[in-house]
């Protein structure tokens, strides 16, 4: 399924998805998370265009070992194309292909 959401620069990616009844949320999580602070990793979505650089420190490591990239820490100020974990229970899995390989 997609969809199509327009938003105002500045807003909170998670916040964003949750407005709209998409949850970045596993089954497990969907309840019993942070909150949005950064610190359970389990809001993880895969931007596959337009994907802003890493500023929050969870957020860099994760993106850095090729896991999926934390929602509440993105601020839109661009288009981006992100896809939902779908088969997730917790975290999401890791990506090799999207790892840094410095």
């Amino acid at each position: 399924m997609t969809h199509t959401i327009t938003v105002r620069p500045g807003v909170n990616l998670r916040r964003v998805l949750l407005d709209n009844d998409i949850s970045p949320y596993g089954p497990v999580n969907q309840y019993v998370n942070c909150g949005g602070r950064g610190l359970c990793a389990t809001c993880g979505v895969w931007i596959d265009d337009g994907e802003p650089s890493p500023e929050h420190w969870h957020d860099r490591i994760g993106s850095r070992f090729g896991y999926p990239r934390l929602s509440c820490q993105i601020i839109v100020d661009q288009p981006m194309t992100i896809r939902i974990l779908t088969d997730k229970w917790v975290w999401g899995q890791r990506d090799g292909d999207r790892a840094w390989r410095g």
